[in-house]
């Protein structure tokens, strides 16, 4: 990161005042230039005045070497430059000081007014030394020598230094402004990034888990289909060898269906890795999310769903397994959304499966209701039978269905409930918005 504002203030290397020690060593260099030269014009001066020289040349060395605070008190230098003007000593502090000033963070109208006095003490000061001059008397030059002179050698001194240092001190604050905005930049990019990995990885955990559920609850009713047939196969085999070719038929059914859609999850899923594989590195991050949300829609919305319309199917296979299952719809059936239809299957599915799994042979009702704005549905089993029923099959549960289910619904704005009855079984309640 570039160094500025409070970073510039602890990168501080110099000593005192100075930033940097080059720094310190110009200033002492030009202190001392300063000090020299106006010791020797101090000579004069004492000799003007009427003092001892010594007197001159401590007034000036102690005057000139005023520059080296140049850059902690600019307005000090300028000050002591105009006050000695008028001794005819330090033109080069007043040069450099009215740089350093003009090229300082002070208001504009305190530049000028010390600028304005510099100028005016340097014009009248040229003005009584080039009138003064005892060659000139030889001389016939005009009356407007001297104004002349005065004038230009005023704005000579003066307004090279004060333009330059505007200048340097409008540069100066332009490349600090756009370091400012560098780092604020740069900040803010490390922000975007961070939040684009945050969400990043929040979409990766929303595929996965979107995935999972769909693989379950395509998966997981036809095989729990498979094991209640093939416990009841079992049971029959030798008293009904009819019934027991029937269940080997439905078994045989029922798997080739769920590998089936196994293959066409699969193949979704495959399908995507190789695109993404080869423009992984071209993507930027903040797009990353955003990908990795509408790939999991994409692997659902790519499979051929089910819907509304296959109730009928999933309640016969549950009825061919042994259950009895009683189907009733309320309302006029209409058409909904895809992701709806498919969310309400579902959850019928999902509950049909657990009945299998923890109360075989258990009556179960299957309510569907079609209203204004909503479209609801329950699964209610009663209490299994205490004579475990020949398709009892003991099927493990990994406890994920009622939050599949509860995590479908609530991604569509319904309301899910699920909950044993008094009667002692088991309902589950959805209700979805038909918006």
């Amino acid at each position: 990161m570039t160094t500025t504002g409070e970073d510039s203030t602890t990168a501080q290397q110099g000593p005192w005042w100075w930033v940097r020690w080059r720094s310190a060593v110009l200033d002492v260099g030009l202190a001392s230039a300063s000090a020299v030269e106006c010791a020797f014009e101090g000579i004069r001066f004492a000799g003007d005045a009427g003092i001892p020289a010594a007197a001159g040349i401590v007034f000036g060395v102690l005057a000139g070497s005023v520059l080296v605070v140049r850059r902690k008190w600019p307005i000090a230098v300028v000050l002591v430059s105009i006050a000695i003007t008028p001794a005819q000593m330090g033109y080069l502090m007043g040069i450099v000081g009215l740089y350093t000033l003009a090229a300082s963070e002070l208001p504009r109208r305190i530049i000028g007014s010390l600028a304005g006095m510099s100028l005016v003490g340097m014009l009248i000061v040229m003005f009584v030394r080039v009138r003064q001059d005892p060659g000139r008397a030889d001389l016939d030059l005009g009356d407007w020598f001297v104004p002349f002179v005065s004038i230009t050698t005023a704005i000579g001194m003066t307004a090279p230094p004060l333009l330059l240092g505007l200048y340097v001190g409008a540069r100066r604050r332009l490349m600090e402004s756009l370091r400012e905005r560098a780092d604020s930049l740069e900040r803010e990019l490390q922000l975007l990034a961070e939040r684009a990995e945050e969400r990043a990885q929040w979409a990766r955990n929303e595929e996965r888990t979107r995935i999972a559920r769909e693989m379950h609850d395509v998966v997981a009713h036809r095989v729990s289909l498979m094991v209640v047939h093939a416990a009841a196969l079992q049971a029959v085999a030798r008293k009904d060898p009819e019934k027991a070719v029937k269940n080997a038929s439905l078994v045989g059914d029922m798997g080739r269906q769920a590998l089936t859609e196994l293959r066409e999850m699969l193949g979704v899923l495959r399908s995507g890795d190789g695109s993404g594989r080869r423009e992984r590195d071209a993507v930027p991050l903040v797009a990353v999310g955003v990908a990795a949300a509408a790939a999991a829609t994409r692997v659902v919305e790519e499979i051929d769903g089910p819907c509304l319309d296959d109730l009928d199917a999933l309640i016969g296979q549950s009825a061919a397994a042994g259950m009895v299952v009683d189907l009733s719809v309320e309302g006029d059936a209409r058409a909904y959304a895809a992701e709806i239809e498919q969310t309400a299957f579902r959850v019928v599915q999902e509950a049909l499966t657990n009945v299998h799994k923890h109360a075989a042979g258990a009556k179960t009702h299957v309510r569907l209701a079609h209203r204004v704005s909503e479209i609801a549905m329950q699964v209610e089993n009663e209490p299994p039978p205490e004579i475990p029923s020949p398709a009892s099959a003991r099927l493990p549960s990994g406890g994920n269905g009622l939050v599949g289910m509860k995590e479908r619904v609530s991604a569509l704005g319904g309301v899910f409930v699920s909950g044993p009855t008094d009667a002692g079984g088991f309902r589950v309640s959805a209700v979805i918005p038909a918006a």
